[in-house]
């Protein structure tokens, strides 16, 4: 049955959107350890660490997000491992931003000057040191804006997690136009709420990139 879009229909849409914020800030924290422990892998001294590190990437580029889902929320139960759509997105997700975030400060990480780090094992610093005094620091600065890009695609890229059954943003956009038939305006209010979402981190980029170009100090 036919229905008059409400307030109510909004409010669902503002609460589902705390679901989107969770699984994109809670996967992207994953994504983020998993990426800087690729990133690390990927400079290396060892080869089998950096094969290993580069596959990881390769099948993960390479793959449909969409197909990850699948693999994660169906694999697992065939497995004997069921799990709830949300913990399923999760995973995917955080593998999924962990290649494309390994592969972006990997490459941060090599950009900065070989001599810096030449510089460093000369006077001394062990690894640790020199990738924390020396090389982060400025691979941060060249890193923030493919970050940030990536956080935006990462949030909309939450909205995939409507085909398992996880009742975000999008799948509750779908749930409403079901009952109202309206589309135009129930997925321009989504389209709304996913650029208020989105629109901050650009600006808060353009700020940081801004404060990070002054001479770094420690």
């Amino acid at each position: 049955m036919i229905r008059d879009f409400a307030s109510a229909d909004v409010t669902f849409l503002l609460l589902a959107t705390r679901w989107t914020i969770l699984l994109a800030v809670v996967s992207f924290f994953g994504g983020s350890v998993l990426g800087l422990l690729i990133a690390l892998m990927r400079v290396s001294s060892s080869a089998v660490l950096r094969w290993i590190a580069m596959l990881v990437i390769r099948v993960n580029q390479g793959m449909p997000l969409l197909l990850q889902l699948f693999i994660v929320f169906f694999g697992a139960d065939m497995i004997g491992l069921p799990m709830t759509p949300f913990m399923a997105a999760v995973i995917a997700l955080s593998i999924n931003a962990g290649a494309f975030l390994g592969d972006i400060w990997r490459g941060a990480i090599q950009s900065v000057p070989r001599g810096q780090t030449e510089a460093a094992r000369a006077l001394g610093l062990g690894y640790v040191a020199r990738m924390r005094d020396i090389v982060i620091p400025q691979a941060v600065r060249i890193a923030v804006p493919p970050t940030v890009g990536f956080m935006v695609h990462h949030i909309k890229s939450t909205s995939l997690a409507a085909i398992i059954g996880f009742v975000e943003l999008t799948r509750a956009g779908h749930l409403i136009n079901a009952t109202v038939f309206e589309p135009f305006l129930v997925f321009g209010i989504v389209a709304g709420i996913y650029f208020l979402l989105c629109w901050p981190l650009t600006v808060a980029s353009r700020r940081l990139e801004l404060r990070l170009a002054q001479p770094y100090r420690r």
